[in-house]
């Protein structure tokens, strides 16, 4: 069964290749050293490890700048969702979004379809204390997969190794008073990987990194570059004879720019990076200009199987 995994890092953008303004060429690692972006709006451009990148619309004709409920629901969906409600929404879908997802969710999607899905992230007991219609009021992640009626990992699962937390290292749940052994972000990647070579489709959020990005400094935004590369390479390593073989993809992209100018706290208006290893990597960086087109490249990726 073919392997997929969707990397989703938050106010992760493409900008100029200006270590003066852009930490993604100060942070010391190679993963998201991208090249300027023009050439890449036109065409893939190699990247770490093998891989293909491509730089992505994430504006879509929409005037303003791109937000997370907006950017996430039409990641998560394959559909235009700034153009739907006509504007650029921050936070979490509001109930248009949120319908966009309880209908076109790619977890909603593959599963319909019999494809194996999960949505890796582990949520704290409090989650389950709420009512579904509460949950619903929740991350586009959240919906995504209430969408598709699948489970939600516990911290049991973070115990076992089965799951991480949207703060991978566990160092937020142990500050909460958790009993759970810290991670490297090398341990965690690994983690991941594991999970994932169950099968179908293997969806992970992180979002510390759009934190990082409104601090608007360059050394906070570096410190979450640094780990968020070890947890790459660690996921590659992991399925290093999956992505040979042409049994696996890894693909990694965004909901809008932030942490590539530290100039700004704000989020930019730069293109997204859409980053893919293993199986057809450069094909489907090709296929791919617009965040909207994300999510059917993976349907169809699993439909033609």
């Amino acid at each position: 069964m073919p392997i997929t995994i969707l990397i989703f890092i938050d106010g992760l953008g493409w900008g100029p290749a200006d270590p003066a303004t852009n930490p993604q060429h100060t942070y010391g690692g190679e993963v998201f050293r991208l090249p300027e972006p023009q050439a890449a709006l036109a065409q893939p451009a190699p990247a770490f490890g093998g891989g293909w990148a491509r730089a992505i619309d994430a504006v879509l004709g929409v005037p303003g700048i791109p937000q997370s409920a907006t950017g996430q629901t039409t990641l998560l969906s394959g559909v235009n969702s700034q153009a739907a409600i006509g504007k650029h929404l921050t936070g979490f879908p509001n109930d248009d979004l949120r319908a966009i997802l309880l209908e076109h969710s790619v977890l909603r999607t593959l599963t319909m379809r019999g494809v194996p899905a999960r949505f890796l992230n582990a949520f704290r007991p409090r989650f389950w204390e709420l009512s579904r219609e509460k949950q619903l009021t929740l991350s586009a992640t959240t919906v995504a997969n209430l969408a598709a009626d699948l489970p939600f990992f516990t911290m049991d699962d973070v115990a076992a190794g089965r799951s991480i937390y949207q703060d991978f290292t566990n160092a937020d749940l142990i500050s909460r008073g958790f009993d759970l052994p810290p991670l490297t972000a090398d341990e965690a990647g690994h983690v991941l990987g594991r999970a994932a070579r169950a099968g179908g489709f293997t969806l992970y959020e992180y979002f510390l990194s759009d934190k990082a990005g409104h601090t608007g400094e360059a050394a906070v935004i570096a410190g979450e570059l640094v780990k968020l590369d070890a947890f790459v390479r660690a996921v590659l390593a992991e399925l290093a004879a999956e992505l040979a073989a042409g049994d696996a993809q890894v693909l990694l992209t965004s909901d809008h720019g932030n942490l590539e100018d530290a100039t700004t706290r704000r989020h930019t208006t730069n293109p997204v990076p859409l980053l893919a290893w293993g199986a057809r990597a450069r094909d489907v960086t090709a296929g791919i200009t617009r965040l909207d087109q994300v999510t059917p490249a993976i349907v169809a990726r699993h439909a033609a199987r």
